[in-house]
């Protein structure tokens, strides 16, 4: 990568290099979720303490946070810093907010496991409060500034292409269909040789998206950075906003996945959020195309009636 690009990158996505807005105070603890994975371990005990008692660490100067945690105080700028927060008194302020909610009469949020040993019907009541919580972290911590781009990049776009792989994969075609059905040109790629030959292709007034939870998939990487090189708008949805594929990514939109466990494998809960990611570029663009997405759509509803009408015999 050249020198200009990793300054572009250093800078921000934000017009002019500014840095984004701070996460409001209900997103701060999918902020922690979502990034405590990549964190190193003292800044994890920093964004843990912050999120598990609000209220109490909205009552500590820097030093004092850094002595409850075991930390220094640089440790606990940096990770206020990593949250989204120019400083340790925008967070501790976000902090408050979160305190006061909380105290209104909102309970937090808790994910349980699910046993081996679970009845059917908690199985379905816990998988059901995870999603729920999985869809509320990423709209919590979606940035509406980049999604926006993104929107206005696929609304434009002569073609799109989309990359992911395993379950991301699901989520890739599901995009493709729908711009499909609004007289959009786009296409998935599963397969890495092919997407990366089809990526060749592109240039400017095209766009690229790699759909990847971990954010390192090569095989999804390559292809992104390929468009990237040839002048393609290009778009990540990853779970790790700092993972390697942001790297070659225009905008870039976070997801949260709940808790993993041994019956809960992450996959799930990141298909989760990824498909809503996908949902709101969809309607997104339905928007801004919506002279010609909405006769589009109602052609496909009427081509594919006939289908779904019960025999009268």
């Amino acid at each position: 990568m050249t020198q200009d690009v990793k300054e572009i990158f250093a800078r921000g996505s934000a017009p002019g290099g500014a840095l984004p807005a701070p996460p409001a105070p209900a997103a701060l603890a999918a902020k922690v979720r979502t990034l405590a994975p990549s964190m190193t371990r003292s800044m994890q005990r920093v964004a843990e303490a912050v999120a598990s008692d609000p209220a109490g660490c909205a009552a500590l100067t820097v030093t004092g946070l850094a002595e409850l945690t075991g930390t220094s105080e640089a440790t606990v700028v940096r990770t206020a810093r990593l949250l989204g927060y120019p400083g340790y008194r925008d967070l501790r302020l976000a902090l408050a907010g979160l305190a006061a909610q909380q105290q209104s009469g909102r309970a937090p949020a808790i994910t349980t496991d699910i046993a081996v040993d679970d009845p059917i019907a908690d199985v379905v009541a816990k998988l059901a409060y995870d999603e729920q919580q999985t869809l509320a972290d990423t709209a919590a911590g979606l940035d509406t500034v980049q999604l926006g781009a993104a929107v206005t990049a696929l609304a434009a776009a002569r073609r799109t292409d989309v990359y992911g792989i395993g379950a991301s994969a699901l989520v890739a075609q599901d995009l493709t269909q729908k711009l499909l059905r609004i007289g959009l040109i786009a296409h998935a790629h599963s397969d890495p040789h092919l997407a990366v030959t089809n990526a060749v292709q592109l240039r400017a007034g095209d766009v690229a998206i790699a759909i990847t939870h971990s954010g390192s998939t090569g095989d999804v990487i390559e292809p992104l950075r390929v468009a990237f090189e040839h002048g393609a708008t290009t778009i990540a949805v990853t779970g790790r906003p700092d993972a390697p594929v942001t790297q070659y990514a225009d905008h870039v939109l976070t997801t949260s996945t709940a808790r993993e466990s041994e019956l809960r494998p992450a996959a799930m809960s990141s298909r989760t959020s990824q498909l809503l990611v996908v949902d709101c570029l969809f309607v997104g663009v339905a928007q801004r195309t919506y002279e010609t997405a909405a006769p589009a759509l109602a052609a496909s509803y009427e081509a594919l009636a006939h289908r779904h009408r019960s025999s009268s015999r």
